[in-house]
């Protein structure tokens, strides 16, 4: 396998109870047991589906039965695979939709968001951006600002996600090239060089945004149907 593609499996998370009892079987008892104490049932269906459809995604790739597939998690919560630490993947969902990434040899994270309506983004942007980032994002056209809004947290996000750290990190200590988005301006101390990290924005159609970030040039990105 080539280390320089990232691979994405994308699709909609349908909750359906007839493929519950086929998802459910492949967790391990950790995931079990997290899904059992979710009182909401969409959202039990949900998360079984997520982590059933990631690890038959993962068993396709590794040959390997997805029951068997040992996921563990590192410090901060992010999960890596016990047997096979090359092996980098992230996932992310909102509402009905889910993506998952997989590269090798690398550390990843992936964001989607819908870019639905907010009364609050200027709070947001002011909480969330750099200087750099809010100063352009304030310049921007009204039409333009809630669309390039979730283009910049996509990204910051992502970058969170693949540090291992999440959203705790800081989202306004990852800064984005305003002018050059594939590329941030800077990124905390233990995380440089700044140059390693590469972003890659995911078209997924209007009212979606979709953010890839690698400590390593994306240069092939294969999307795939997680339907399929």
């Amino acid at each position: 396998m080539k280390t320089e593609i990232i691979k994405i499996w994308y699709g909609n998370i349908t909750a359906e109870d007839v493929h519950y009892q086929a998802y459910w079987s492949v967790l391990d008892e950790a995931e079990q047991a997290h899904a059992g104490k979710l009182k909401n049932p969409l959202l039990r269906r949900r998360y079984v589906e997520v982590y059933g459809r990631l690890r038959n995604v993962l068993a396709k790739i590794l040959n390997q039965s997805p029951e068997k597939i040992r996921i563990k998690k590192a410090a901060h919560g992010k999960p890596y695979l016990a047997d096979h630490p090359e092996l980098a993947f992230n996932l992310s969902h909102s509402a009905d939709r889910l993506i998952i990434a997989v590269g090798w040899l690398c550390q990843l994270g992936v964001d989607i968001e819908f870019c639905k309506q907010r009364i609050n983004l200027s709070g947001l942007v002011e909480k969330c951006f750099a200087e750099e980032e809010a100063a352009y994002w304030n310049k921007l056209p009204e039409d333009r600002k809630q669309t390039e809004f979730y283009r910049f947290w996509t990204r910051k996000e992502a970058f969170v996600k693949a540090t291992g750290r999440g959203i705790g990190l800081g989202l306004h200590h990852c800064v984005i090239n305003p002018e050059k988005p594939t590329e941030f301006l800077t990124v905390p101390a233990a995380y440089e060089p700044v140059s390693a990290w590469h972003v890659l924005d995911i078209d997924l159609g209007q009212g979606i945004s979709c953010a890839v970030v690698a400590d390593k040039e994306i240069v092939i990105v294969s999307l795939m149907d997680l339907e399929a």
